[in-house]
């Protein structure tokens, strides 16, 4: 088997519901990383182009939910189950990240950012 050509890490990290920095799967239930998994598999993508992988924490929880694609070091921030058709047609087909949900360069593991969730 050849080398991935793109692999999306989904934080699947929980935190309590009122912890300040938030949680990327409050329910525990993988529902966007399910997601990632149906609609690359409606579309077609082969899991050996295309991989779609629960990650632990990203360290990114206060832009949660997070999602990571490499090789592109693509980060997305606060993405929802309706975000997962954009980024899988744009992205993942079209070769064109989703640029409303990308995270600047500068949020990414930084103290604070102006994208950042505000409690």
């Amino acid at each position: 088997m050849g080398k991935f050509e793109r692999h999306i890490f989904i934080c699947g990290n929980q935190r309590q519901l009122d912890n300040p920095r938030g949680s990327c799967d409050p329910s525990g239930n993988g529902e966007l990383y399910k997601a990632f998994k149906q609609k690359l598999t409606e579309r077609q993508i082969p899991g050996t182009r295309v991989r779609a992988n629960k990650s632990g924490c990203l360290e990114q929880c206060e832009h949660g939910p997070t999602v990571v694609v490499y090789p592109d070091a693509v980060w997305y921030g606060r993405v929802t189950l309706a975000d997962v058709d954009k980024i899988i047609d744009s992205h993942m087909v079209g070769g064109t990240p989703v640029a409303e949900l990308v995270l600047p360069d500068a949020c990414i593991n930084t103290p604070s950012c102006e994208h950042k969730r505000r409690k």
